[in-house]
């Protein structure tokens, strides 16, 4: 598949995704975290498509160092949603749900800074 626009990528896709998610399971929180874990999370997960949309326009060199702050974001997130399943704030089928498809993301950005790599 010739991709076109950063829409077209599989990790830009599943990250928007990814975000609406995090949205619907964050509205549920205590309403104390509002502004602690739910705003972080809710953060975290927005930085991933972003940072993958703006580094593919920016171009070669930028987008690997955008693509970098994209993972460090899916880390970022994934110690926040198991911080958030111990505290009691998710259960295991919405953590699961979440972490799955930030591991596809996460494993799709590795791929996808190696072919950058070899490229530069």
């Amino acid at each position: 598949m010739k991709i076109g626009s950063y829409k077209d990528l599989e990790a830009y896709r599943k990250g928007y995704e990814l975000v609406k998610y995090i949205y619907v399971l964050t509205r549920r929180f205590p309403k104390e975290e509002l502004y602690g874990i739910s705003s972080q999370m809710r953060r975290a997960s927005i930085s991933i498509p972003s940072n993958i949309a703006e580094g593919y326009m920016r171009g070669s060199k930028e987008y690997v160092q955008f693509l970098k702050v994209a993972l460090g974001s899916c880390a970022e997130l994934e110690t926040q949603l198991s911080l958030s399943k111990d505290l009691g704030f998710c259960n295991n089928s919405e953590f699961q749900k979440a972490h799955d498809l930030l591991t596809e993301i996460m494993k799709l950005l590795s791929s996808y800074l190696r072919r950058m790599r070899s490229k530069l």
